[in-house]
């Protein structure tokens, strides 16, 4: 057992702290910018709840922390009352946040200098896996810290993988994002050629999704986007978030992305027809608006 803090508890950090506590059986304290929402947390799982960043951190042998965006990750790491000020030596910072390579360097320099260490860790998996516990984790960072991390970060994943030196956990989220953008396109515009075509898109999609067409995607969206329903999964606005960070990078790396930079276009009109909290796989609705 190890002694952990948590470090925002939205749709993906709250099951994943609980499964630090429950799975992993660690000895957990949150902290969350809504404090009534740590206290929750607190009640559910047994755990304990911190009023800032800081003071969460302090004594802890990991913390983790997940956040909106570099800006909100900046605030609980070296803001003020940031996590960093109270962590001991030797001790791991893990991000789960999906952010940008940059900031995952600047945070590992200031971690180095305070002598405890930090892995850039971003999840793959949705609200549904992270409540499930079988998120699939992508992290950057040297190999040793890695290997003692990997078995607490085991608590909510299913799949944890050593990407390289950090930032390349963030890099290998944004290829991720990259590979999502387009099949999600891919899916909606079949599923609306198929419906313009007559076709029973149910028997349709039982038949191709056990082909070379098959996807995470097909699986786990086609029910709900034949049926028109969005409401749920991972939101317009932090997939244009997410592609912001892509189409920086590819503009730093000289990567050309031209379905990817049309998609997060497409993500646009989404929005625009007030679908930020849409699931990704609203795609389809923008087809047929």
């Amino acid at each position: 057992m190890a002694k952990v803090a948590f470090i925002g508890l939205g749709v993906m950090g709250y099951p994943m702290a609980g499964h630090l506590k429950t799975k992993g059986g660690h000895d957990v304290t949150v902290y969350n910018r809504t404090s009534a929402k740590a206290e929750k947390w607190a009640a559910e799982y047994g755990g304990s709840s911190a009023h800032t960043p800081r003071e969460a951190a302090a004594d802890c042998d990991y913390v983790f922390c997940c956040v909106g965006n570099d800006d909100d990750l900046r605030s609980v790491t070296i803001g003020d009352d940031g996590a960093f000020a109270s962590m001991k030596a030797g001790s791991i910072f893990v991000d789960n946040t999906t952010a940008s390579a940059e900031v995952a360097r600047e945070l590992r320099a200031a971690a180095d200098a305070s002598g405890f260490e930090f892995l850039d860790a971003p999840v793959s998996g949705g609200q549904a896996g992270a409540e499930n516990g079988v998120l699939t984790v992508m992290v950057g960072g040297d190999k040793a810290v890695f290997d003692r991390a990997e078995p607490v970060i085991s608590s909510y994943a299913r799949m944890v993988g050593h990407m390289g030196p950090t930032g390349a956990g963030q890099l290998t989220k944004m290829v991720n994002q990259i590979c999502i953008a387009g099949l999600v396109q891919g899916l909606s515009e079949a599923i609306q050629f198929g419906q313009n075509a007559g076709l029973d898109m149910e028997a349709v999609i039982n038949v191709i999704s056990k082909g070379a067409a098959g996807s995470w995607q097909m699986d786990n969206r086609y029910k709900t986007m034949l049926a028109g329903d969005y409401e749920h999964g991972f939101a317009v606005d932090w997939m244009r978030k997410d592609l912001d960070i892509v189409l920086a990078e590819a503009r730093v790396n000289k990567s050309n992305l031209p379905v990817t930079a049309l998609v997060d276009q497409f993500y646009a009109q989404v929005q625009a027809m007030g679908g930020n909290r849409w699931d990704t796989s609203s795609l389809l609705a923008r087809l047929k608006n």
